[in-house]
Parts: structure tokens; C-alpha cells; sequence
């Protein structure tokens, strides 16, 4: 009785070390990913969830937006900037280069590789960005636009406010911006899809970010800041050691992270650091905690700092302005940077900082709070660099005797900066947009003609007449339409850009395949009576074949397509930009390049959210691109059917089947094998074997296997592709 009544598994007391979760940890055992964080999260397929968001469902942000006194706005925000409050000091009187350092940061977290981070999402409110070190006071910036932000509302979001703060900031100390966009929609939760880096503290030291730290162009993927918890490089040095030249090295490579050349980058630096000051007049040690940790009666406000004498704020720890006059624009900077001497000296906090030598009185800036007082300016670092380094230094020289170039120049990069992620420029809304088309916004020219259903039919049939296969147009299609990333809405199928340098030549678009497709297509094009562009041809020629595939599966269902795309020329495209949206692994297409070293299934669903895939729609996906034969290479893993090119659900059919076993084998793949007979029947990838071994993406799996739902599948399926299709195409929202 006594051994009946004993628990085998003993409550956890006694397990063995063995028998625990691979790198557990149990302070947290409430948390599935505390007990097993291995496991694969798919929470950034869900984060952003409608439950999370307290507008209507039926709320538009942009019609919103356009209803908007934008100039009332503008007015507002200018007033603003010259309202001392008494909670928070002014610098002479006017808060526009706290604004500007608050959109300077707001927009700088974006980088190239992903599209992730930037302006567009006002995600600087939430953690971790709202506590980094670099972000000193910006809660303050934020705390003191709340006033506007209560009287608009919900016609113009934190993300649009932040950015429209700094242009006017700007504005009211004399310089002219060269427009504004809305339509940048506030997230309400922290994201958790950014990758900002595996240290686990602030201002971890650079190596931990480098494969070699000896050279900074090994910074790890996709990150583009130099150490956690900055928006660019340290202000004092690599690693808080004053050195311009090295320095040099990390601002040019965080930079082009950012997707600015060496001109922009000059001009940014520049003009950031022509108004306003860095503050450093007091002890760091003593400041509050963040405002993450912060305590209640903080109320979301951080880094508090008990000396309340003026003048004794603690941001950056540097203390002091770039330039004579701070207050309003000037030509200052260059004057200081390339005709004084400087030296290294420290701040009353003790951070290392550059200061001329025997400046004259004139030079000095006034004192930002006690009225009557010079200060001597100061640099940090990375100003030196623009001093020091060959190239940065001739374009300093070269807006120096050309103020007007120099505007010019900066006026086009902060543009830049602070739009880069909100897309071509068919997402711009609002009376400033600029009327000139940029390069970088990736310029498509609208496909002005009309077709009728007639000829779309007409198409359908002679496409899959011409004697390319399903899979060779369905391949295309996808490669054509997964470049698109939500991130900053680069990318995409509108465009026809895949037949273009460098995508033409991507090795997960099969070079040879891509040929011939396109070549079949403009020979259909040519022979037309009636107008498409290739762009539309590419996409309807998959989704005749999706349609072609249903209807084996015994369904006739109509793949729904909206013509209207263009076909970008080389004129219109910045290939080198274009690299960075190469696919080096599409789980969809079980495509891996040699040499990525991060698990397949972790990247599938990275790709999954470029593509804003929700879990049950990249489920579908995956299902049917298998059994319709849309390998990469035309290799059989994971096509878990013996019927294929049939938009069936034999993948979830045989993937949830008991009479099979699934066996590692020595290349890294699987092999399914009959339990009984012993027979391979298939082989498989980790890609394909998660959907049955992650116990969420199996649930979704024996829902698409049930018998009545295998019609459900082949309709989610053909949803879910339309979505990506269609996932570039402004026009039709």
C-alpha cells in the first residue's frame, strides 16, 4: 500500500539533473519559456493583437490623421518649445534640442538588415528603449508634448507627434525642414520581435557584440548600435576610451546600418549637434532608477535627480554645448571643430570630453541656465572623428566654405532619418509631404490601365498553357512577393524588382528557373492586345496555379487578384540597398544558405513576421507550399504526400499520423519511416518537424488535418497567400 501510494514523480523533489529542462530556470517556473526557453516562441506572431489595442476595431489612424489641423498642430508644438515649466528646466528658455535629441532617437534604432526599429511604431514609450542609458530625460520630452497629445488625440499618434516635434523644434530655432509625413500607427505593448542584442546589462563592453573585436565590421547581425543601451556609439569613445580614429571606424558602420552614406552621415552629426546641449553637471551615481524600475510615486518618470540647484542635470554625463550659439541655428559647429586645438578634459561627472584650446571669450557658448555666464563648448568623441578621419574631414572642409551645401545636406538626411521606415511614398499623408520622390523610398510607377475579368481569364489560360509548371510559377510568385517586410514596409511583389540587379541573381531565386519563367512571361506580355505589367503577370501566374491545384483537390475556388502593379526600372532601384532584403533562408520554400548558423525554425518565424503572418496563417502556408512542390531546388522534404501539385492537406494528414516513425539521420534531416514495415516514406527538415513537435503549431496542425476542414485549409491557404500577394499594395487600403 505504502508503495502504491507514492508519487513517481515525487513533486520535483529529488530529479535528477537529467531530467530537468535544458538551461530551466525555476525562478520563474510559471513561465512556459522560464521551464523551457529553448522552446520555440511564437509570440511575435501575436503581438499585437487587437485585445491590446483600445481603439474601435473599426478605427482608421489614417483617415484620422487627414482630418487632422495639422497647422494648429505645428503652432502648438512651436509655442511648446518656448514654455519654460517648472518641473523641468529649459535650456535658454526653450526645449528644442531636447525635442530633437527625442526624434533623433526615436528614429535612429532603425537598421538595414531587418527594417526593424525606427520611427514608425512610437515605440520609444515602452521597454527596453525607454530605460536605456541613451535615452536619459527623454521621458521628460514625451511627458512634456502629453499636453498636445491630450488635446488631438487619437488624430495623431505618439509615433507621428514625436518626430512632428522635432521638425518644429527645428523650425522655431530658424531652420527649415523639408516636410512631414503622418501615418506612423502606435504599438500599445513593448515589441518583442527586436533583437537589440544578447548582453545582459547597459553598456556591456563592444566585444560581446563582435566576432572579432579587433575588426568592427564583424559587429553581429542584425544590430547596428556599438554596446546596449545606445542608439549609435559610446560619446567618450569605443568602450569609453577617447580614440577619433577608432571611433571613426564604428560611427561609419553604425551608420550605414542605418542606411546612411559617409555625406549623411557628416550632415546628421552636424546639424544634430548645432543646437542644443549635453548634460553632465552633477553625480550619475545619484540618479534614480529608470523609469522601468522606477517606484509608483515616479509615475513613469526616471533617472530622477535629488540636486535640484539649476543647471545640475545628469543625461549623458558630457556637459556643455557643440556650438557658440545653441539656441538657434547656426554655422557654428564646423568653425569650432576645424579652427581650435582641443584637448581632453572631464566633466563634473567625470565623462571624458573634448574642449578647445584657448577659445576665445566670443566663442563660448552662454550658460543653458545662469544668465550672463560663458561655458567652454565641448565634443564628444565621435564629433572628433569628423575632424580626424580622411573622408569625414574633406566633407567637413567642403561644407564648411559651403554653409548652403551643408543645409542642404542635412535638411535631406533628417528627412531620411526620421522616414526611412514608413515606406514608399505612396504611404505619405499629409499637407508637407515633400513633393520630390526619393531613391530610398523605392519608387514604383502605378500601373494606370484596366483589364476585365474576361481578360484576367484570358491570361489565367494561356499562363498555364505557356509550359512552365505549377511550381515554377507559384516559386516565382512567392519569391517575388517575400521580400516584404512590415518593419519598414520595403519589399514586396509591386515593382517586379526579382527581374532586376541584384534580386535576378539571389540564389534562393534560382537564377535558372527565374529566367526561364520571366522570359516565358514577357513572350505573353509581348503577344497581349491589351496592357499588364510583369509585375501582375508574376503574381497571377501563381495564383492560376494555386487555383489549378484546388481544383485536383476537388475545389473550385477563385484566387482573388487586384491588378494595378508597376514594373520599377534599374533608374528607380538602389540595388546595393536592395542586398539587405536578400533571402538567406525562406522555411516556406525549405531554403537555408550555407553558412547561417541559427536554427531553421527560429528563422521561419522571423521571416513569418517581416511578412505580418499570424501562426495559423504561416501553418497554412507552410502546408500548402509543401504538397504544391515549392521547394527550393525541388527537393522532396517535408512534401508529406503522395499526390503532389494537389492543394490537398496530406502534409498535416501525415505529419500527425501514429503509423510512423520520425528518425534523425547523419546529414540533419529526417527520415518518416512506417513503424511497421520498417519503409522510408519521406524525408523532412526541422522546419517541417516543428509543426508537429511545438505542441501550438501542432494544435493548428491536426485542426488542418480534421476531415472537415480540409476545404477550410485549401481557403485559409489561398487567404493567406492573396495576403502576401498583396501585402505591398497601399493602394488597395
Amino acid at each position: 500500500m505504502d508503495k502504491e501510494m507514492k508519487c513517481p514523480f515525487n513533486h520535483g523533489k529529488g530529479m535528477a539533473d537529467n531530467q530537468m529542462p535544458h538551461g530551466a530556470n525555476t525562478s520563474v517556473h510559471d513561465s512556459v519559456m522560464g521551464w523551457w526557453p529553448e522552446a520555440l516562441n511564437l509570440d511575435i506572431l501575436s503581438q499585437h493583437d487587437k485585445k491590446s489595442n483600445p481603439n474601435d476595431s473599426d478605427f482608421n489612424y489614417r483617415e484620422a490623421f487627414k482630418s487632422l489641423d495639422l497647422e494648429a498642430v505645428k503652432e502648438g508644438l512651436k509655442k511648446l518649445m518656448k514654455e519654460p515649466q517648472d518641473w523641468w528646466p529649459a535650456d535658454w528658455g526653450q526645449y528644442g534640442g531636447l525635442m530633437i535629441r527625442m526624434a533623433w532617437h526615436s528614429a535612429g534604432t532603425y537598421r538595414v538588415f531587418d527594417g526593424r526599429g525606427g520611427a514608425g511604431t512610437g515605440n520609444q514609450r515602452f521597454a527596453p528603449l525607454n530605460s536605456w542609458p541613451d535615452n536619459v530625460n527623454l521621458d521628460k520630452a514625451r511627458r512634456l508634448l502629453w499636453p498636445i497629445k491630450k488635446k488631438y488625440g487619437n488624430k495623431i499618434s505618439w509615433a507621428d507627434l514625436m518626430i512632428l516635434a522635432g521638425n518644429m523644434a527645428y523650425e522655431s530655432m530658424g531652420f527649415k525642414t523639408l516636410g512631414f509625413s503622418g501615418g506612423r500607427e502606435d504599438i500599445w505593448h513593448p515589441e518583442k520581435d527586436i533583437n537589440w542584442g544578447n548582453e545582459s546589462e547597459w553598456l556591456a563592453p563592444t566585444k560581446n557584440r563582435y566576432a572579432d573585436d579587433k575588426e568592427r565590421k564583424s559587429l553581429a547581425k542584425p544590430l547596428a548600435a556599438v554596446q546596449m543601451g545606445l542608439i549609435y556609439v559610446n560619446p567618450e569613445g569605443v568602450d569609453g576610451v577617447p580614440n577619433p580614429i577608432k571611433t571613426a571606424n564604428d560611427v561609419r558602420l553604425t551608420f550605414q546600418r542605418m542606411a546612411m552614406d559617409d555625406e549623411e552621415t557628416v550632415a546628421l552629426i552636424i546639424g544634430g549637434h548645432t543646437v542644443g546641449k549635453a548634460h553632465g553637471n552633477g553625480d550619475a551615481s545619484k540618479l534614480g532608477a529608470a523609469p522601468e524600475a522606477n517606484s509608483p510615486e515616479g509615475q513613469g518618470l526616471g533617472w530622477m535627480n535629488p540636486d535640484k540647484r539649476p543647471g545640475h542635470i545628469v543625461t549623458s554625463g558630457l556637459e556643455g554645448a557643440w556650438t557658440t550659439h545653441p539656441d538657434r541655428w547656426n554655422h557654428d559647429y564646423l568653425h569650432l571643430l576645424l579652427n581650435y586645438e582641443w584637448g581632453l578634459e572631464r566633466s563634473p561627472a567625470g565623462a571624458l570630453q573634448w574642449e578647445p584650446i584657448n577659445i576665445r571669450e566670443e566663442d563660448k557658448p552662454l550658460d543653458a541656465q545662469i544668465e550672463g555666464v560663458r561655458r567652454n563648448p565641448m565634443m564628444t568623441d565621435a564629433d572628433m572623428a569628423l575632424k580626424f578621419d580622411p573622408e569625414y574631414r574633406k566633407i567637413c572642409e567642403r561644407f564648411y566654405k559651403d554653409p548652403a551645401a551643408m543645409e542642404r545636406a542635412f535638411a535631406r538626411a533628417w528627412f531620411k532619418l526620421t522616414h526611412r521606415d514608413l515606406g514608399p511614398k505612396s504611404r505619405y499623408i499629409g499637407a508637407d509631404v515633400p513633393q520630390e520622390e526619393f531613391i530610398w523610398q523605392d519608387p514604383v510607377p502605378q500601373g494606370n490601365y484596366n483589364i476585365s475579368e474576361e481578360q484576367i481569364a484570358k491570361l489565367k489560360s494561356l499562363l498555364l498553357d505557356s509550359g512552365l509548371t505549377r511550381q515554377e510559377m507559384i516559386a516565382t510568385a512567392w519569391d517575388s512577393a517575400r521580400t516584404f517586410r512590415q518593419s519598414d514596409y520595403r519589399g514586396g511583389a509591386n515593382g517586379a524588382r526579382i527581374r532586376l540587379a541584384p534580386q535576378r541573381n539571389w540564389e534562393g531565386n534560382e537564377p535558372q528557373r527565374l529566367e526561364r519563367v520571366l522570359s516565358t512571361l514577357e513572350r505573353i506580355k509581348a503577344n497581349l492586345d491589351f496592357e499588364i505589367s510583369i509585375a501582375d503577370l508574376i503574381v497571377l501566374a501563381g495564383s492560376a496555379a494555386v487555383e489549378a491545384a484546388a481544383k485536383d483537390a476537388g475545389y473550385d475556388i477563385v484566387v482573388p487578384f487586384a491588378p494595378g502593379r508597376g514594373d520599377a526600372t534599374e533608374e528607380m532601384t538602389h540595388a546595393a540597398s536592395f542586398d539587405y532584403l536578400e533571402p538567406r533562408h525562406d522555411g516556406f520554400r525549405n531554403y537555408l544558405q550555407c553558412g547561417m548558423d541559427r536554427r531553421s525554425e527560429h528563422l521561419l518565424l522571423d521571416r513569418a513576421q517581416l511578412m505580418g503572418l499570424t501562426a495559423p496563417e504561416m501553418t497554412a502556408l507552410i502546408g500548402g507550399m509543401r504538397v504544391l512542390g515549392a521547394n527550393y531546388g525541388n527537393t522532396k522534404h517535408g512534401v508529406f504526400t503522395d499526390r503532389e501539385g494537389v492543394l490537398s492537406n496530406d502534409f498535416f494528414v501525415n505529419l500527425t499520423d501514429m503509423r510512423y516513425n520520425w528518425i534523425p539521420t547523419s546529414e540533419g534531416l529526417y527520415d518518416i519511416v512506417e513503424r511497421k514495415s520498417g519503409e522510408k516514406r519521406w524525408s523532412a527538415t526541422r522546419v517541417d518537424l516543428v509543426f508537429g513537435s511545438n505542441s501550438i503549431l501542432r494544435s493548428y496542425c491536426e485542426f488542418y488535418a480534421q476531415d472537415d476542414n480540409r476545404e477550410k485549409f485549401v481557403r485559409d491557404f489561398v487567404e493567406a497567400w492573396v495576403k502576401v500577394m498583396n501585402n505591398d499594395r497601399f493602394d488597395l487600403l
